[in-house]
């Protein structure tokens, strides 16, 4: 029997939690992909001496050649450069267009059946990107939007109860950080309402906490950004989709007369199975919540019109 087989493009801090996850989670083989010669060989090969000491099959390679990639289940990119002192958004998303585009495509030769989860900043149009490279039906790329931001949302709540976070079903929409489309009332707490758990202004306090999770881990490392919550929430993405296990996941999908969206990649509730995103789910929004994800969606579009300046350089 075909072991199933991650490719992790990127082997930064993102990139290696993701095969670590994707390894003793044992989801699947894992190919760990960089430009940086020795990088990526290294780190596979650290990672696969732990298996004898925690016990995981999964094998695990590092390499600087697409074709070690050939016959990926999912591709993982987590390819491009973080935003540094000085840089514009739109010089970050110009470089990082160019980079998604280049890796997509390499890999995508050697795994033309796989399904394509995009990490890179600034996500949706990294999405977009991987997207148009790839040529692929929208089903079969999806970005990782909400899952990090569910997370978060999640680990305040609990700390706020004193529960488990097991406990805790998470809901938002729309994109990463300040896009953020919180739904209170759709998260519950072993099927409660969070609502009636947690005081509004407290709750209020808690999804301004989660809207600048990123910024404040920045701010504690000082020198990086969060890459063990992004990687965890990348990896049940793939397990959904390797064993069709059809989780409902927040994630940057493709959306055209959902919500009214008309043809963009945006944070929304999916199913996530062997076909990718096999359903986007529609939920009931009162007026706020429809301005909110319509301010969002807006900021996407303006996002992907960048995108179709820097390509039509190319």
């Amino acid at each position: 029997m075909k072991r199933p087989k991650i490719t992790v493009i990127g082997a930064g801090h993102v990139g290696e939690m993701c095969a670590q996850y994707a390894a003793t989670k044992e989801v699947a083989d894992v190919v760990l992909v960089d430009v940086i010669e020795g990088m990526p060989q290294g780190k596979a090969l650290d990672l696969y001496q732990a298996a004898p000491i925690e016990g995981y099959d999964a094998k695990l390679i590092g390499t600087n050649s697409y074709e070690d990639t050939a016959g990926s289940d999912v591709i993982i990119i987590t390819s491009g450069i973080p935003r540094k002192p000085g840089m514009s958004r739109d010089e970050l998303l110009e470089t990082n267009v160019k980079i998604v585009w280049d890796v997509t495509k390499k890999s995508v030769e050697h795994s033309p059946n796989a399904v394509l989860i995009v990490v890179t900043n600034p996500l949706d149009a990294m999405v977009y990107t991987a997207w148009k490279a790839s040529g692929f039906p929208t089903n079969r790329v999806v970005g990782q939007a909400g899952m990090l931001d569910i997370a978060r949302f999640a680990a305040f709540i609990s700390m706020e109860i004193g529960c488990s976070v097991k406990d805790i079903r998470a809901m938002l929409l729309g994109g990463h950080g300040d896009d953020m489309v919180p739904l209170p009332r759709y998260t519950t707490v072993c099927g409660i309402p969070v609502t009636q758990l947690i005081p509004a202004g407290k709750l209020d306090e808690i999804v301004t906490r989660t809207r600048n999770g990123g910024a404040e881990i920045v701010r504690l490392l000082k020198t990086g950004s969060a890459y063990y919550a992004p990687s965890a929430g990348t990896i049940a993405m793939a397990a959904s989709i390797i064993y069709d296990q059809k989780r409902i996941l927040p994630c940057a999908a493709y959306c055209d007369k959902e919500y009214d969206v008309g043809g963009y990649f945006v944070g929304t509730p999916t199913m996530l199975g062997a076909n990718g995103v096999e359903r986007v789910i529609e939920v009931e929004l009162n007026a706020r919540e429809k301005d909110m994800f319509a301010g969002s969606v807006k900021h996407v579009k303006q996002l992907c019109a960048e995108t179709e300046k820097v390509l039509s350089k190319r």
